[in-house]
């Protein structure tokens, strides 16, 4: 295995780890007990690894905060896992084309509004609308912490060539 590949695989493994650990830390909101900082590391994986490594570690950055939390949703939580998956999947994707204002309010609005949509249907309006304002909250919490932590990231991340992939 060349040594860029065994790196990047390698820190695809750390950003995993501290998904968990952010899955540990849940923000205390009514309604939703899974809202976790899970996802800021994912987020943050963007800027060294490729988005479908990143969008994985969110995989399973939901997977263990549903798993702390005792799987609540049970097997509903595939499904917000996938959904996780592709919310930073498209910000790593963004990231990495440039669109560094946009990818802020596409990950709030996907991540926030969209993914919990199909509990409208399979659980009921009601848990919608009642999980739709901690869901929001602690979607701004982790992009936040993204947004201050991101910038001193990149700096550490700069490649020989002055740039960050």
């Amino acid at each position: 295995m060349k040594r860029q590949k065994l790196m990047t695989w390698l820190l695809a493994a750390m950003l995993a780890a501290i998904c968990a650990v952010g899955a540990m830390i849940k923000v205390p909101i009514p309604f939703v007990s899974t809202a976790a900082l899970d996802s800021a590391p994912a987020f943050l994986g963007v800027v060294f690894l490729p988005p479908v490594l990143a969008g994985t570690a969110g995989m399973l950055g939901h997977f263990l905060t549903a798993l702390t939390a005792g799987f609540p949703f049970g097997p509903l939580h595939l499904i917000i896992a996938v959904e996780m998956f592709i919310v930073v999947w498209v910000f790593g994707v963004m990231h990495k084309k440039g669109m560094h204002i946009w990818k802020w309010p596409i990950a709030f609005v996907l991540n926030g509004i969209i993914a919990p949509v199909p509990f409208y249907f399979l659980i009921s309006p009601a848990f919608f609308w009642g999980a739709l304002i901690s869901i929001c909250t602690a979607t701004a919490l982790n992009l936040v912490i993204v947004a201050i932590v991101m910038p001193v990231l990149r700096k550490v991340f700069v490649r020989k060539e002055g740039s960050v992939s």
